[in-house]
């Protein structure tokens, strides 16, 4: 009796523990979904650090919301994620963490960004979660109003940690807003030869590098 009685202790323990992280995984889903970081964790003592500078340059207007954000994806993700009842598979793990940018001048930001900004831990149960820094983006409106084109621009990690700059140029046509399409997402070109001769004569550019700092 003292033997089934123990195994049901257990049974009713385990049970109790699988029920709890259900629920915090349940937390955590709701919580991404509402745009938070979920079950991630921040690294409390970050110590890779570099410099993300983004410089405007031949605006056709003001630039008034310029944000930045980091990505992290894991990269064991099979061996560590959550199993998704529906494929069995397990799905892709990922955050984005603001880069508070600080005004220099007209035209240039700057910002810190830690390669090792979030922290390995085994949020499943199935195994200590690695992350990896993929890159830095940024996205700029003129004012922030709803409805204004997204000007985009994304450093890739390979880029960013070698101090190679990108430069993005768009078209003055979708500044402040494209006119048939609302909340306009514009990626840019890679250079003002990209786009149609009429359109070269008005570009502007932004322009995304990185360099090691030592703190």
């Amino acid at each position: 009796m003292r033997i089934l009685s123990c195994f049901a202790l257990l049974l009713l323990t385990a049970c109790h523990s699988e029920t709890a992280m259900n629920q915090e995984i349940a937390t955590a889903e709701q919580d991404v979904a509402q745009g938070g970081r979920g079950l991630a964790k921040l690294n409390p003592a970050p110590r890779q650090a570099y410099e993300l500078v983004l410089k405007i340059q031949d605006a056709p207007g003001p630039i008034n919301l310029v944000e930045a954000v980091a990505q992290y994806d894991v990269t064991n993700e099979a061996q560590c994620g959550r199993i998704q009842p529906e494929t069995e598979t397990a799905g892709r793990i990922t955050s984005q963490e603001p880069v508070e940018l600080r005004r220099i001048s007209e035209g240039e930001y700057r910002g810190t960004v830690y390669l090792d900004r979030m922290q390995d831990e085994d949020y499943y149960g199935r195994g200590v979660c690695h992350w990896e820094f993929s890159g830095a983006s940024a996205v700029l409106k003129a004012t922030g109003a709803e409805g204004e084109t997204r000007f985009t621009a994304f450093l890739e990690s390979p880029a960013f940690t070698k101090g190679e700059p990108l430069t993005r140029y768009y078209a003055n046509a979708v500044y402040p807003r494209a006119a048939s399409l609302p909340d306009y997402r514009a990626g840019g070109e890679a250079a003002p030869g990209d786009y149609k001769p009429e359109l070269r004569q008005a570009l502007f550019s932004v322009q995304l590098s990185a360099r090691q700092v030592t703190l």
